[in-house]
């Protein structure tokens, strides 16, 4: 296949097009660096199967040549405040990559008679009243509130995704992505994993915000990549949670950093520190994804914390 993949020097999307080159597809990559990062290409620099496209999703998107499938990652994805990266400070940015931008890449999906995929996202379901969440669940979701503008743009993507799929009958596929970590976050995108790791490697205190009883489910991301590539080649049509089911609290979690990077300062507790309506407890139901896909994680929380722990350590090291 030659594959569009938008958001092509962020976290996943670059690890996405790793995963298709070494399938033995073609990439056409498309991002405009706003929140992805250029050394994320890197390693493809002199690939012939790789091509770029410096530009801004939610501008008029024209790819010369055959499209066999167009993959939507294209958005800031931090939801910290105190990040430059995070979408309270890119709020007009987020809106338009999950709409301007979703309708764009789907008119080029059209256009070329190629499927899509949207990677859309857990924050569909906003701070959950049904647990563990399940595909049929509708959310609990502020439209106005402080976290809104990444919640709705990815809502408004899924239902204009569908809108094409049935009024143009577009070959369609949604991923809601949980938690996932590894290799390429970035060193200030102001989220948990590089947070503590960071902290752990520097010999400080983890900072653990209330008393650390709120979960997450955290995926590697090699797997959550495999269950991407399984939907694309799929027939579904409808959303599937994709994501770690096992919950850890972020109190244990900090003490799983700390004992892999041989930290010995602790922990240092601050009063609760939520963002908007920052859910305490998130885990996905994987049913349908294990069903249709044949997909579940298989690289443990340990396993992949210490592969994303040497990687923030050479990265450190290179500062």
């Amino acid at each position: 296949m030659r594959v569009l993949i938008t958001g092509a020097a962020g976290f996943l999307g670059s690890h996405l097009s790793d995963r298709l080159l070494a399938e033995g597809h073609e990439v056409v990559g498309l991002d405009n660096f706003i929140t992805g990062n250029p050394a994320n290409l890197a390693q493809l620099v002199g690939n012939e199967r790789f091509t770029f496209i410096k530009k801004d999703v939610s501008e008029y998107i024209f790819v010369p040549g055959r499209l066999d499938a167009v993959m939507h990652f294209a958005s800031p994805a931090s939801p910290n405040p105190d990040s430059p990266y995070g979408y309270p400070n890119l709020r007009i940015q987020t809106m338009k990559a999950g709409a301007l931008g979703t309708h764009n890449c789907l008119g080029v999906s059209h256009a070329h008679a190629a499927r899509f995929l949207l990677a859309s996202t857990s924050e569909v379901y906003g701070d959950p009243l049904e647990h563990p969440q399940t595909e049929n669940y509708w959310g609990h979701v502020d439209p106005v509130g402080p976290r809104s503008m990444y919640d709705e743009a990815k809502r408004f993507a899924e239902a204009m995704t569908m809108a094409y799929y049935h009024a143009h009958e577009v070959d369609t596929h949604i991923v809601r992505i949980f938690n996932t970590y590894g290799p390429r976050m970035r060193l200030d995108d102001g989220r948990v994993v590089p947070n503590m790791v960071q902290q752990a490697l520097r010999g400080e205190p983890l900072t653990v915000y209330g008393d650390g009883t709120q979960t997450r489910s955290f995926c590697y991301v090699d797997d959550l990549i495999e269950g991407i590539y399984r939907l694309l080649l799929s027939d579904e049509h409808l959303p599937v949670n994709l994501g770690n089911p096992t919950e850890t609290s972020i109190l244990e979690f900090a003490k799983i950093i700390n004992r892999l990077a041989g930290n010995s300062a602790g922990l240092d507790y601050q009063p609760d520190k939520r963002f908007g309506n920052d859910p305490q407890r998130r885990c996905p139901d994987i049913s349908r994804a294990r069903t249709l896909l044949n997909w579940e994680p298989k690289v443990d929380l340990e396993a992949g914390l210490s592969r994303t722990i040497d990687y923030f350590k050479n990265k450190l090291v290179a500062q």
